[in-house]
């Protein structure tokens, strides 16, 4: 069993999404030994009763281990469906007219139910309409306040409910429906680390999940949409991380604008400071087989590259044949790419330049000094999570131990690049800030007697937001003993 004693040897975090296939203590257990550290929790499945064991197996495994370990919950967010056919479903021939209007009256070859009163209010003409995940594409020609005329584009077979999506406009819609508002206060209830919010299309988007989380736990924004990717660096500003949802960008995006995409969102994201998670079809063929594919290895070898802080598995680690065996490849690539001599170098083709604070002066401090005195961990004392963010941002070449006297910080963290985060007490003064250093270092496998660290804090001690010291150490043999 991994335990806090044992950091992981690689930097990129691992989030593994739970399901059907893994929400067993035991299955969450062995998912944990294969390298997740963190686990997400789709509200899109399930009942919210149905997630209180989860959460409970999963708190009940840190204290287990002694390791903060963080959780997400995804919410599902707005679904745009058409209505129910007559015959159950329809050919849509390319080249026809087809109608979607206000009648909820089964539909036919000819039109069917669109129940969203939104899509009415923002159509334009030229818009495209994709159906069941981009397999169907209609063009509109006209439109009024009940009713959409399209001609098909690309057509095929349509059932009944199945969903839609409307890439070329802004809809008036909010991205936090009824149930989702429900999810959330049963989540933050439960004590999560972080909600991921669907939809977002705009920064004001976050502002009503932000008033409803009230602090009590981190908010992250999945780009899904095109419309957010125009206003991608105000979206950012305003979540406390970011996930590249690259299922719906590809229905929505020819799937040849999403590699570059994908590129964009993480170096926006890594230079602003925030989390990026890289996410959706990752080892997709592991569902159903034991190994991935060459492809699929090297996409998520690329996002190493690229600097992400997470990578994601979905249902191939909550409903597929080898939730284990995906988890634990991933693991394997991230540790290889990372190996790599190239990769220090690669992760830095993203320049994140310090904003101009004294926190941000230490932060790249910390990282220059690590390097140029060969120290083997840089520690940081911090309340907030500011310092260590911070200092991710940098992606330095060693790890990050972080010390924080609040538990809920020290799970947020767990989707943080490279950080190891530990909950203890605070310190009081600058001797025992050095003592404690030494000492967990030495305790969490960070660092061995020897060898240099590099501490960063905040004078006066349990100020936030107060990081103005940077001081190298170096370990004893015998500063292992004492109290953490």
């Amino acid at each position: 069993m991994q335990t806090a004693m044992t950091p992981r040897s690689r930097k990129v975090r691992v989030l593994a999404t739970l399901g059907p296939a893994s929400n067993s203590p035991e299955m969450i257990a062995r998912l944990f030994a294969s390298g997740a550290d963190a686990f997400r929790i789709n509200m899109s499945h399930g009942d919210q009763d149905s997630k209180i064991p989860v959460i409970a197996a999963i708190r009940a495994l840190e204290r287990e281990t002694g390791r903060p370990t963080t959780i997400l919950a995804d919410l599902q967010g707005p679904k745009l469906r058409v209505g129910k056919f007559a015959e159950g479903s329809v050919m849509l021939a390319s080249g026809h007219e087809f109608t979607l209007d206000r009648d909820p009256t089964p539909g036919d070859s000819s039109r069917v139910e669109l129940p969203h009163r939104e899509i009415f209010e923002a159509i334009e003409e030229g818009a495209r309409l994709l159906l069941d995940d981009g397999k169907l594409v209609l063009r509109v020609t006209s439109h009024g306040h009940d009713w959409i005329t399209t001609r098909v584009e690309v057509g095929g077979k349509l059932s009944n409910s199945k969903g839609l999506n409307v890439p070329d406009v802004v809809l008036p819609m909010a991205a936090l429906t009824d149930k989702d508002r429900s999810d959330l206060a049963f989540a933050v209830d439960q004590g999560v680390d972080w909600i991921a919010l669907s939809f977002v299309q705009r920064p004001e988007d976050l502002a009503e999940a932000r008033k409803l989380i009230g602090g009590r736990t981190a908010l992250l924004a999945k780009i899904e949409k095109p419309s957010a990717i125009a206003r991608l660096e105000e979206i950012v500003e305003m979540c406390d991380g970011v996930m590249v949802a690259r299922g719906d960008l590809g229905v929505e995006l020819p799937p040849e604008s999403v590699p570059p995409l994908q590129k964009r969102i993480v170096e926006v994201s890594r230079r602003m400071g925030r989390p990026v998670i890289v996410a959706t079809q990752m080892l997709e063929s592991m569902i159903t087989s034991p190994s991935p594919t060459r492809a699929e290895v090297s996409d998520v070898a690329t996002a190493v590259y690229d600097g992400a802080d997470a990578i994601m598995l979905s249902a191939e680690s909550a409903a597929g044949d080898y939730p284990v065996e995906a988890v634990s490849m991933m693991n394997s690539i991230a540790d290889s790419v990372e190996k790599d001599p190239a990769h220090g170098d690669r992760v830095h083709f993203t320049v994140t330049r310090p904003d101009p604070t004294t926190a941000d002066a230490i932060a790249e401090a910390a990282k220059s000094i690590a390097a140029t005195v060969s120290a083997s961990a840089i520690v940081c004392f911090t309340s907030s999570g500011s310092t260590a963010r911070r200092i991710a941002r940098e992606r330095p070449s060693v790890p990050i131990l972080v010390l924080t006297p609040k538990l809920e910080t020290a799970r947020r963290l767990g989707l943080l690049w490279g950080v190891h985060a530990a909950h203890t007490r605070d310190v009081e003064s600058f001797e025992e800030m050095v003592a404690k250093s030494k000492r967990m270092a030495l305790r969490h496998g960070i660092a061995e007697a020897g060898e240099r660290m590099v501490v960063c804090a905040g004078v006066p001690f349990g100020t936030p937001g107060a990081t103005n010291v940077v001081h190298v150490v170096r370990l004893l043999g015998d500063e292992l003993r004492g109290r953490g």
